[in-house]
This record gives C-alpha cells, structure tokens and sequence, in this order.
C-alpha cells in the first residue's frame, strides 16, 4: 500500500462510522462542491482541493516520499521525537498520529460544525446547536492561531519520513462503537453506575482503570437514574460549547458519555443536571484508532503502537 491507500482507507471509515449518517456526509460535500463553484477563477487559487472529498480537515497526508508501506509507527501524539524515533528505529515506512498536527491542527476547527448535526439527532433543534456551537469554534479557532503548527511537519520532511494525522475519522469510529454498544445493552442500563460497569467490560477502558486512568462520573453519582442517554464531545475535533448543557438538559437528555471534559464545562453540566460520564481520553482515542488500525492491518501492514496508544485487536 502506499501512503494516499491507507489515507483513503482512514477517510471512507470515518465517513461509513459518522453519527451524522453517511447521507448527511454526502449533503456536506456536495455543498462544499457547490461552494467551490461558484467561486471566481481568483479565490479557487486559494481553495483547499482537499475539502471537496474530505469532510474531516483534521485528518491529512502530512509528508509523503511516494514510497511503499509495510510498516507503521502510530501513536496519540506524534511529534518531532516520534518522527526521530521512526527514524532510528530503520524500518518504519509511515508515521501515523491521531491528534492533529500541520495543517490538520490549524485547520481543527472546521470539523466542529459536525456537533450541531450530531447534537440535532439528539433532539437539540439545529438552529440551536449551530448558534450554541458557533462562538465556540471561533474561540478554538483563535486559540489554535499561534501555535507552531508545522514543527513536526518539518521534522518529517527533512528526515524524508511518511507522516500522517487521522483524528475526526478515528473518533467517528470510537463514537459510533460506543453509541452501538449502549444500545444493544439498554436494558441493562438504569443508572450511572451500570454505564461505568459496562464501560469497564470494554478492554481499553478496563486496561485504562488499571492504570488509574479509567471512566469517571464528573457529575451525578452511580445512583443517578441516567433518563436519555448520548454520546457527544466524543468527536468533533474538540471540546464543544459549555453553553450546550442548558439547552440539553431542555430537550430531554439525561447523561452525556463523553472522552474528556474541562471543570468549566462540568460545571455547567452539574448546575443543568446533566449526568456526565468521562470515558477517559487516552483510552477513547486508542479504541477509535484500534478499529482503523484492524483495517490497516488487513491490509498486510504491520503496526507499531507507542504514544499512549494501547493495542487492542478485534480480528
């Protein structure tokens, strides 16, 4: 496979797993197609050609010599020592981060939008999840503006090593598990404490609890009857609005099962009623990247997990 196989693999997951459903995929392309052409000759310059068929610009090829994969290096964070790593250890053809880096980091914000449609499938109306989430990608946007978004770029180009970032589709794959999962067990489910318990029968949540890194309820407590229950802030690119417990807590939702959570939005959480259960970051994003990384592995390549990447595989 070469690096654009893998990449292309990353994006069709991500796209079969969105909880938007792949329909409301199709719809976002297809507008950003529409908006690609309507642009003058002058602004289609300047245009990001990747967007017409990646709906997650946190996921890009970030350096690409053309060669063969057969051997990957993966890991949560990725970063100048990881690439000098790859780069030591001789035989490794790509490097794969799931958090954003390059471009992919720059550009984070953008995916955000995918919130309010998965918030409106909730029952939160979209008129209000878009105006709620709105500020907040504005807020992510800016704060991501000065950071030094091209260091380990530059480390794997000039070392002449593959690098690639998949975070959104990874997500989208951890989230859409997590959604499938709860639903088969909703009769086993009445409160809190019964979502932490089969949270744990997962195995990067148990490995996690074992490295006192595990799910933790962040606000209610395990005799909480958990009344509707979703998974959010679990892919998106990032934190979403503290604004949206209020609006939540309006529309029926009971508990939110999300990767992590800052105090500021557990708080509002807490004040709005809303149950909260923390998956745990590191543990969610590897789960998402173990079901890429199973597909990638079909495929003939072989992974090497490092970064706070725990292996877990389900074929």
């Amino acid at each position: 496979m070469k690096v654009k196989d893998i990449y292309q693999l990353a994006i069709n997951l991500g796209i079969d797993s969105d909880l938007r459903g792949k329909e409301e995929v199709k719809k976002y392309l297809t507008r950003i197609n529409k908006k690609y052409e309507s642009l003058s000759d002058k602004e289609k310059e300047n245009f990001d050609l990747e967007k017409l068929t990646n709906p997650y610009s946190d996921a890009r090829i970030l350096f690409d010599n053309g060669k063969a994969v057969n051997k990957v290096l993966v890991g949560i964070d990725m970063e100048t020592p990881e690439i000098l790593l790859a780069k030591q250890l001789g035989d490794i053809d790509l490097v794969i981060a799931h958090h954003p880096e390059g471009m992919a980091l720059a550009d984070l914000s953008d995916v955000m939008k995918l919130q309010a449609q998965v918030l409106a499938d909730y029952g939160v109306p979209i008129n209000i999840a878009e105006s709620v989430i709105k500020s907040r990608i504005s807020e992510v946007n800016r704060g991501i503006s000065p950071i030094n978004h091209d260091r380990a770029v530059d480390a794997a180009k000039i070392t002449d090593t593959n690098f690639m970032c998949i975070h959104t589709p990874a997500d989208n794959l951890g989230a859409n598990f997590l959604v499938n999962f709860f639903k088969q067990k909703e009769n086993e489910i009445e409160t809190v404490g019964d979502i932490m318990e089969l949270l744990e029968t997962i195995p990067e949540y148990s490995m996690a609890k074992n490295k006192k890194s595990g799910p933790m309820i962040f606000s209610g407590s395990e005799d909480n009857s958990c009344g509707k229950i979703v998974v959010t802030e679990f892919t998106g690119g990032t934190s979403g609005s503290k604004d949206i417990y209020e609006k939540m807590s309006q529309y029926g939702i009971g508990t939110v099962i999300g990767m992590h959570m800052s105090e500021e939005h557990r708080k509002e959480a807490e004040k709005n009623h809303i149950n909260v259960v923390i998956a745990g970051h590191m543990a969610s994003d590897s789960l998402g990247m173990n079901l890429l990384l199973d597909e990638i592995e079909k495929k003939g390549i072989e992974v090497v997990a490092i970064s706070g990447l725990v292996r877990v595989k389900r074929f």
